[in-house]
């Protein structure tokens, strides 16, 4: 079971960029789907979460009106698509992918201990 981010990179304040997250090796469907990311010297924190359904989203205030998450399950991939980034969003970003309540429809998962599998991360940098 694999995940694999990619799109990261350096970008000036106020850009845009777009994460890709893709699953292989087993079907995510029914698993909720998750960002979380991790600057130097800080804890990992979580960025926005997803339903298997794409029905529910949930955003981390910082990002909230800035980042969109979304996902396509037949292609076994999460999305992450971030406009007016500023340079304290810098960090690398980690995707990640959990199964509970049964695979419920409405379930985002906010925390690590929510997830299951993580990806290796893509770094994202944002120039002032």
């Amino acid at each position: 079971v694999q995940l694999v981010e990619s799109g990261g990179g350096l970008v000036q304040a106020g850009g845009s960029l777009r994460l890709s997250c893709a699953g292989s090796g087993r079907t995510f469907r029914m698993y909720h789907m998750g960002w979380f990311r991790q600057a130097p010297g800080k804890e990992r924190e979580f960025v926005a979460a997803i339903s298997w359904t794409g029905g529910s989203t949930y955003y981390a205030e910082s990002v909230k009106g800035r980042f969109t998450i979304s996902n396509d399950n037949a292609e076994n991939t999460v999305y992450l698509q971030m406009n007016s980034l500023k340079p304290e969003d810098t960090a690398a970003y980690y995707c990640a992918a959990g199964w509970r309540d049964g695979g419920s429809i409405y379930y985002t998962g906010r925390r690590p201990r929510d997830y299951d599998y993580w990806g290796q991360g893509t770094q994202v940098t944002v120039s002032s």
